[in-house]
């Protein structure tokens, strides 16, 4: 990204970031780090341990190594970036730094974590030099999704400031729990900021940010309009969803406060968003004087737009609002399950993909190949690697099928997989009495011939067509065959694959 300082710190203490451990802080401690203001530089000021610094800063390292912290993010999420701010260190900051980050579920891993700090840790930020008081940026190439990081600093010294700018992912579990109406714009479930027409005195990300507004500074406000036209601020919401109600919070703007306000929706695919026709986009709120200093409520005068994954809220004609809420209830989609597939850990990535498909070469790959930018893309590369994988590659994925009527496997399926197989065969169990040694007999025949199970895509076949399916390919050489069953597997994922992103 091009200037990833744009994005949502994700180790703000406003959004609840932690220094949770360091190696050392004998002359100003870790919390420093995470503080959301410009670090300050106080000649003369000086505590028992030395000169004041408001930062992170270690004492002289008299010994091979480095020192370091851990951070919980606020929110988990993509890092895009970091930005090692050694604001007014001169003579006494780090050389060099690195970054490592890894995923964690629940305190019973922090405290796991903290206690003995090994975890799967993955390097975000290879050892780079740092500039004395400066601000640091560095890219992150990584788009996995992540609770926390892991600062190291070569040999010691200090850091005033500590950035982490990413997109927030939220846990889809919770997000979607009950079908809950919740804030679909804010931050935390995954809102963020697409465009805006002007933040000359603050940014529009502020409007998405939790709890109240601290002050004016603490708002999106744009410079004063000396021509025709009106500012705005696209805002892509966390999940697509129907809109119930509206907040339009303008504390703390008494003289700069906007005349009125117009919120339009889009349910936006994809393509550019910039191009998206003015006429695709619907009203959601008509066009509503506003007050000064006040929190503005909508619910009856909403219009129903339906189903919106992006807002625009326009202001007239210019000025400052603190806060935006957008509420309603997420819809889950297929495109929303993809966010979710794409931040998993590489293990709960390969857990659930799995269950698409038993081959371990193809699980491996599809982690790998994330992020998957639309579920067509996901879908093609699960046709590509599975075309790429060996024959025995493609044996492994059919050992976790059962056969066609029974329920033995050769390799364990997890209980998903088997609700899936179960209705994947649904129709098998409308099967007449009289049908079954039929079939058990056929099943034992090709198992005899091709060494493995017939593998067919079951779903929408009854038994009757099945069995003709399994006699008709009783006569192929078992190279054919093989790619024939591989063919059927290929589908089979297909079909898991849309099941996955339903579910």
């Amino acid at each position: 990204m091009k200037d990833f300082t744009r994005l949502v710190d994700l180790a703000s203490e406003r959004l609840g970031g932690r220094v949770l451990l360091a190696s050392d802080e004998f002359f100003a401690p870790k919390e420093n780090l995470l503080k959301a203001t410009p670090p300050l530089l106080i000649e003369g000021k000086y505590t028992s341990h030395g000169k004041w610094m408001d930062g992170w800063e270690t004492r002289r390292r008299r010994t091979p190594g480095y020192d370091w912290c851990i951070i919980r993010l606020g929110l988990p999420g993509f890092v895009r970036g970091v930005v090692v701010d050694t604001g007014h260190f001169k003579g006494n900051y780090p050389e060099q730094c690195f970054v490592e980050a890894c995923t964690l579920e629940g305190p019973k891993q922090e405290r796991r974590l903290l206690k003995n700090c090994a975890t799967d840790w993955v390097e975000l930020l290879p050892q780079s030099a740092l500039k004395g008081d400066s601000e640091n940026l560095f890219a992150v190439t990584n788009l996995q999704r992540f609770t926390h990081l892991r600062l190291k600093i070569y040999p010691d010294g200090g850091v005033a400031r500590f950035r982490v700018f990413g997109q927030v992912v939220p846990d889809h579990r919770r997000l979607f729990v009950r079908r809950r109406e919740i804030d679909l714009a804010a931050v935390e479930s995954g809102g963020c900021v697409i465009s805006s027409s002007d933040e000359f005195f603050g940014s529009p990300l502020n409007l998405l940010l939790p709890g109240r507004g601290k002050n004016m500074g603490d708002g999106w406000e744009t410079r004063r309009r000396r021509g025709p036209g009106h500012d705005w601020v696209i805002i892509k919401l966390g999940s697509p969803g129907v809109i119930l109600r509206i907040e339009v919070d303008t504390t703390h703007f008494k003289g700069n406060f906007p005349e009125s306000c117009f919120i339009e929706g889009v349910d936006f695919k994809s393509g550019e968003l910039d191009a998206t026709p003015d006429t695709q986009w619907k009203e959601i709120l008509p066009r509503t004087r506003l007050r000064a200093n006040a929190r503005h409520y909508f619910h009856k005068q909403l219009q129903d737009a339906g189903k919106v994954s992006h807002v625009r809220f326009h202001i007239y004609p210019d000025g400052g609002v603190s806060r935006l809420r957008i509420f309603g209830v997420p819809a889950v989609t297929p495109e929303s399950r993809l966010v979710w597939l794409n931040s998993l850990s590489v293990a709960r990535a390969q857990s659930a993909l799995l269950d698409c498909c038993g081959s371990r070469a193809w699980v491996q790959q599809m982690v790998a190949a994330r992020p998957f930018a639309t579920v067509a893309q996901m879908v093609e590369a699960a046709d590509r690697i599975w075309a790429g994988l060996s024959p025995n590659d493609w044996l492994q994925a059919f050992r976790r099928h059962p056969p066609i009527g029974g329920n033995k496997l050769a390799q364990k399926q997890s209980s998903k997989a088997r609700r899936w197989s179960a209705k994947e065969q649904s129709n098998v169990q409308k099967t007449s009495p009289e049908m079954w040694p039929v079939l058990g007999a056929a099943n034992a025949a090709y198992r005899a011939r091709f060494g493995y199970i017939f593998i067919v895509c079951a779903t929408g076949k009854t038994t009757e067509e099945m069995l003709a399916l399994l006699k008709q390919r009783l006569a192929n050489d078992p190279g054919s065959e093989l790619r024939i069953a591989a063919e059927e597997q290929r589908k089979i994922t297909r079909l898991r694959i849309e099941r996955l992103l339903e579910s």
